[in-house]
């Protein structure tokens, strides 16, 4: 599989210590297969913590939670779980729960697609976006497939990224959005850095009632892809190729600065 990026890039920020410290989290929940099998496949590059949740928040985005106290307790297997969000495991770990900040934040193995409108949502990205909020360069990994059969596929990008990162770290802090097809690792056709495309509006909501006669609605489908053009996060997969989305965290709309200056400049 080609090498990601067409060059190299001079290490001037980042010289990550050896071993290094790598800090793992997901949305699934601390016994979810995709942090299991991330966790064994980052082993050899260096320290690892698992700081992940309790049970499923899928779909919880950038939520912090601040209503009430968290707890932090650890599993026979090491790995330490809280009762919280993906959000909240990062930062507590980071601010609070490590003794050393780690050196890169994974997050994953999710197992679905995490491409273009799905990342607002995504708690997988949300846990990536809260290391990187904190100056950690840091990657979320999805194998596009729900309940995927080639999880070790996504593992060995993972793994292969972040040995990256120590060989080649890039300058400056940066948030990877990587999704991996559910296929042999041989099938794949390589890398591609995308940016993200765009799905139809979601289907809508479904209404029922329970047997106690209360209405319910259940959240409806993601729409189908719109924009999944050439360059797209939706392309790369297609062609059965690794996306790698660089993200941001800056909201402005800038192209609408001065029309809405002039907006509020009319009496």
């Amino acid at each position: 599989m080609p090498a990601l990026g067409g060059r190299d890039r001079a290490a001037v920020s980042y010289n990550f210590r050896l071993p290094m410290r790598i800090l793992i989290s997901n949305d699934d929940g601390y016994f979810a297969p995709g942090i299991v099998l991330l966790a064994e496949m980052l082993a050899p590059l260096g320290d690892i913590t698992v700081v992940a949740l309790r049970r499923d928040r899928s779909g919880s985005s950038n939520s912090l939670t601040l209503d009430r106290p968290l707890s932090v307790r650890r599993a026979e297997n090491g790995f330490y779980f809280v009762n919280g969000t993906p959000t909240d495991c990062v930062h507590i770990a980071v601010t609070g729960l490590l003794p050393q900040l780690p050196d890169i934040v994974v997050s994953g193995i999710n197992y679905g697609a995490n491409v273009g409108d799905d990342t607002i949502y995504s708690g997988t990205v949300a846990a990536a976006t809260e290391g990187f909020l904190l100056g950690i360069p840091s990657i979320a990994i999805s194998l596009v497939a729900e309940g995927g059969v080639h999880l070790r596929t996504a593992g060995r990008v993972a793994a292969e990224l972040v040995a990256r990162f120590v060989k080649q770290p890039l300058t400056q802090p940066v948030l990877l959005n990587v999704n991996v097809p559910d296929i042999e690792y041989e099938q794949l056709t390589g890398m591609s850095v995308t940016r993200l495309g765009k799905r139809h509006k979601a289907e809508p909501v479904i209404k029922s009632t329970t047997p106690r006669g209360d209405t319910v609605y259940w959240i409806g489908a993601a729409g189908s892809a719109q924009d999944a053009g050439d360059g797209t996060d939706f392309h790369a997969i297609a062609t059965n190729r690794v996306s790698i989305t660089p993200l941001q965290m800056d909201l402005t709309r800038y192209a609408q600065l001065e029309t809405v200056s002039a907006w509020l400049a009319k009496p």
